[in-house]
C-alpha cells in the first residue's frame, strides 16, 4: 500500500505586477497557512517519505515548511521542474517514477493542473484545490510504476479554513 499527498501551494503575493509568476512568493497568509497545514498533517501521525515539489518559489517554500515541521532536511525536498504548470499526465509521470522505496509521498504544485488530476484519481471531486489544501489518497499497490492502473481510494482532505 502506497500513500499519496497532493499539495497546493499555499496563498501567494500578487504584490508584484512585473514579477514572473514563477518568482512569486508567499503573502502573509501563506506564510502563516503553510506551518498550519504542515501541523494539522503531523498532528495525524502519518509518516512522509519524500517530499517532491515544483521549482516555482511559491511552492517550495511552502513544501519548506512542510520539511521543517516533519524533520526533513530542505535540501533533501526533491525539486522536480515539470511540476510546475503540471498537466494529469505531468503528475502521472513523475509519481510513476519515485522510489518504490519510498511508501508516503507529498507532492507541492499548482492548480488548475493539481485540481484536474485529483478529480482523476477517486469518486471525491474538487470544483478547485484550495491554496495550501492536502487531497490524500491510498494506493493498492506495492510499485509506484503501477499508480495509474492500480486502485485508488480517498483518504482525506483538508485546507486551511476547514473546521479544526
Amino acid at each position: 500500500m502506497k500513500q499519496l499527498l497532493l499539495i497546493r501551494h499555499a496563498k501567494s503575493s500578487w504584490d508584484s505586477a512585473t514579477m514572473k509568476d514563477f518568482d512569486r512568493p508567499l503573502n502573509e497568509r501563506g506564510k502563516k497557512d503553510a506551518p498550519k497545514m504542515a501541523k494539522k498533517l503531523s498532528a495525524k501521525k502519518i509518516k512522509l517519505d519524500a517530499l517532491l515539489s515544483s521549482t516555482a518559489k511559491r511552492a517550495l517554500t511552502t513544501a519548506q515548511y512542510f520539511a521543517e515541521e516533519f524533520g526533513i532536511k530542505k535540501k533533501d525536498i526533491i525539486q522536480i521542474p515539470e511540476l510546475y504548470h503540471a498537466n494529469p499526465n505531468d503528475f502521472y509521470e513523475v509519481i510513476e517514477h519515485a522510489d518504490d522505496e519510498l511508501n508516503n509521498i507529498a507532492v507541492f504544485s499548482h492548480n488548475p493542473g493539481i485540481t484536474e488530476f485529483i478529480n482523476e484519481l477517486t469518486d471525491k471531486k474538487l470544483m478547485n484545490m484550495p491554496t495550501c489544501g492536502i487531497f490524500a489518497i491510498k494506493i493498492h499497490s506495492n510499485t509506484w510504476k503501477d499508480f495509474a492502473s492500480a486502485t485508488k481510494d480517498f483518504w482525506f482532505f483538508d485546507y486551511p479554513k476547514s473546521e479544526d
